[in-house]
């Protein structure tokens, strides 16, 4: 039986069936990192071996498999990517995630970029959050723009592109429903404007504004695809925190494929731990971390 993965990430290692507590063979754990890395352009190295053993047991219940490398055999030897292919990516990405998470980014939005948008005539802007995770980056973007325009007084209308691998943190992402203590980096005002809370305080959740999720867009994209249909150019493209797991030419490709979805003079963030040097892009730097497309 294949259940949902949503379900089997429910279940924790604990709870998985006594047979599973075999390790992968070798020739397994290369078999699958081979695969991990061809299907979503992320490197498993042998120290990442526990790691990966430990997420792919969640998948153990809900295929009625004993034990990891019967997973494998099920995968490779009859047929199974076919329907596990998702659920398989899904259990082994890694999505960390915060509102207002590496802060400079969104004071250079609101200091910088926007402004010189708007002073450039842009009046509908379209911006892409690239591996957004369960929508926090996405959510946090909104309210940046809301920002701006009460700030401003700009008429300006936009929409905001978000896009994973997974399709797990995308049906989160799209809830907009978030435990309380996961919103502490927005401040008071913020909060009052964007966010809603539960009338069943028990509950300890809160739920992004409508006004915000209707200018936000979910879709799964690949960034290992060869292209990304993602429709008109965008004038901001955050993708962050997702390259530190490609090698260089993994980098470039997927670089260059979102450059190409950029509009001439628009930006591009990636994360404070990540850097492009050494890289053939149609950018140049204009501050930590963020490029402008020239």
């Amino acid at each position: 039986m294949i259940g949902s993965a949503a379900r089997a990430q429910r279940h924790t290692e604990a709870e998985a069936s006594p047979g599973d507590v075999s390790g992968l063979s070798h020739r397994n754990f290369e078999m699958l990192a081979r695969y991990i890395y061809d299907y979503s352009g992320i490197k498993m190295p042998s120290s990442k071996r526990t790691m990966l053993e430990g997420r792919i047991r969640r998948r153990l219940r809900p295929t009625g498999l004993q034990d990891l490398n019967e997973y494998c055999d099920y995968l490779f030897k009859h047929g199974g990517l076919e329907s596990e292919a998702v659920h398989l990516i899904d259990a082994v990405t890694t999505n960390k995630t915060d509102f207002f998470r590496e802060p400079k980014h969104f004071e250079h939005m609101m200091q910088t970029s926007l402004p010189e948008l708007a002073a450039a005539g842009h009046k509908r802007l379209r911006l892409w959050s690239a591996a957004c995770s369960i929508g926090a980056e996405p959510y946090t973007l909104a309210m940046v723009m809301e920002d701006f325009k009460a700030a401003s007084g700009q008429k300006l209308d936009y929409t905001i592109l978000a896009t994973d691998l997974s399709t797990d943190v995308l049906k989160i992402a799209h809830r907009g429903i978030y435990p309380t203590g996961m919103i502490q980096p927005v401040s008071k005002p913020q909060r009052a404007r964007y966010v809603m809370e539960s009338r069943d305080q028990a509950r300890d959740e809160v739920r992004i504004h409508p006004k915000l999720r209707s200018h936000v867009g979910f879709a799964r994209l690949n960034l290992m695809d060869s292209s990304y249909k993602v429709g008109d150019l965008m004038q901001i493209v955050f993708c962050r925190n997702v390259l530190i797991y490609f090698d260089k030419e993994t980098q470039q490709k997927v670089l260059s494929r979102l450059c190409d979805n950029l509009m001439e003079g628009g930006y591009l963030y990636v994360g404070h731990s990540e850097t492009i040097t050494g890289l053939k892009l149609p950018v140049k730097q204009v501050a930590n971390t963020v490029f402008r497309k020239v």
